[in-house]
């Protein structure tokens, strides 16, 4: 057996001799590809040796594996690249004043991978030690930064209907209709949420998934963006509420005050998603987004989520009122995407493939996307979602507030 061993070693420099580019004076590419193949079969080979049946039988599969999906990255990269050039074009032709047409779609769906999965390797073998998950605030997180940072705690409502009534009042004020801040509401909570309910934490979950809060789900993000974008009207509604107040006024004026800083730090850094998102990953952006559960400024907040999204799209000359659908499209894909949606005539929306809205990541991701794979078929079962959800105890409190 030593001789064996012994035998099998000696081997080793010549199976490192030919597979290794130096001893061919060159790069590993610049060889054929038989050579490269037949070096690695070599060297597979030579590994194998005193392998068992269930190892063998797992590098086959492996094999198997690598190739099918080498195959599949390779046909999907093609298919994103070509999303990626259609929509390109798009975006130069609307700025252009250009007509978009069916052409400028790919109406093709996304292959997806249906080759053999990922073997389970029957040797014990190394895992990469994984960075510690960087925690998601949670209500109490966001409180304590306020506190710490500010000093200073939202006004909680005492009711969730007196949430709701601020709510309204803000939204059909500024106008949001009651239609599209019921049925988004709807669609985002599933018909039964709180004001402060966090992605993850409801239906019986344990465990915030994200920062997502409130009616229509604000991230720590859209927070920060929203005080430095529409910090001037927030500033203005909550200055004339201190002016009509007739009695103590101290605990609104530092509200006033507040609101001030977050504004002035929330504006400190470009306008840009990436820089607000920077920010929101701060204490002080936890603090910022702590303003989503005060009944003064979070119905302001809850309403600018939505009020973006309609006047961008009266900005770009659509004139037709938003559906909640439509409306939730862009709240989900971002303005300039979801009115790509919006803008589409119904004949299109039946051909264009969801796709052509979402990057490849994720939408393999999105079972949801993947399932009503056209723009028709995304809208319609939004709806349905919206119409199920719309005869929840909470949608229907949030509509009789308005």
């Amino acid at each position: 057996m030593h001789r064996s061993i012994r035998k099998n070693l000696a081997l080793v420099p010549l199976a490192l001799v030919l597979i290794s580019p130096a001893a061919r004076g060159g790069e590993a590419g610049t060889l054929p590809t038989a050579v490269r193949n037949a070096n690695a079969q070599l060297l597979s080979q030579f590994f194998a040796q005193g392998a068992s049946p269930a190892v063998l039988e797992y590098r086959r599969k492996l094999a198997e594996y690598q190739a099918a999906r080498a195959a599949f990255d390779a046909e999907a990269g093609a298919y994103w690249s070509q999303i990626y050039e259609k929509r390109k074009t798009r975006n130069a032709k609307r700025r252009n004043g250009q007509q978009v047409t069916l052409d400028d779609y790919v109406l093709e769906h996304p292959p997806l991978y249906t080759g053999p999965k990922r073997p389970v390797n029957p040797e014990p073998e190394e895992t990469p030690e994984r960075p510690p998950r960087k925690p998601i605030p949670v209500v109490a997180d966001l409180l304590r930064a306020a506190q710490e940072l500010y000093q200073f705690t939202p006004q909680r409502p005492s009711s969730e209907a007196e949430f709701k009534r601020a709510y309204a009042r803000y939204a059909l004020a500024s106008g949001l209709t009651r239609e599209q801040a019921v049925r988004v509401y709807s669609f985002e909570t599933g018909g039964t949420g709180s004001y402060d309910v966090q992605a993850g934490i409801e239906h019986g979950g344990k465990r915030a998934i994200s920062t997502a809060m409130g009616y229509n789900q604000l991230l720590t993000t859209n927070s920060v963006e929203l005080l430095a974008e529409q910090g001037h009207e927030l500033i203005r509604a909550l200055s004339e509420k201190v002016a009509r107040t007739s009695g103590p006024r101290q605990a609104l004026e530092h509200k006033l005050a507040v609101l001030r800083k977050m504004v002035a730090h929330a504006k400190s850094v470009p306008d840009t998603w990436s820089e607000h998102e920077k920010i929101g990953s701060t204490p002080q952006g936890w603090a910022m987004h702590a303003m989503v559960l005060d009944v003064d400024i979070g119905p302001m907040l809850q309403t600018h989520k939505l009020l973006t999204s309609v006047l961008f799209a009266r900005a770009k000359g659509h004139s037709r009122p938003l559906t909640a659908a439509e409306l939730e499209m862009m709240n989900l894909t971002g303005d300039g995407t979801g009115l790509d949606m919006v803008t589409m005539p119904q004949a299109m929306r039946e051909k264009v493939p969801t796709s052509n809205f979402f990057q490849r990541g994720g939408y393999e991701r999105n079972p949801v996307a993947i399932r009503h794979n056209t723009v028709a078929k995304l809208l319609a079962v939004t709806d349905e979602r919206m119409d199920s959800n719309s005869n929840k105890a909470g949608a229907r409190e949030l509509a009789a507030a308005f």
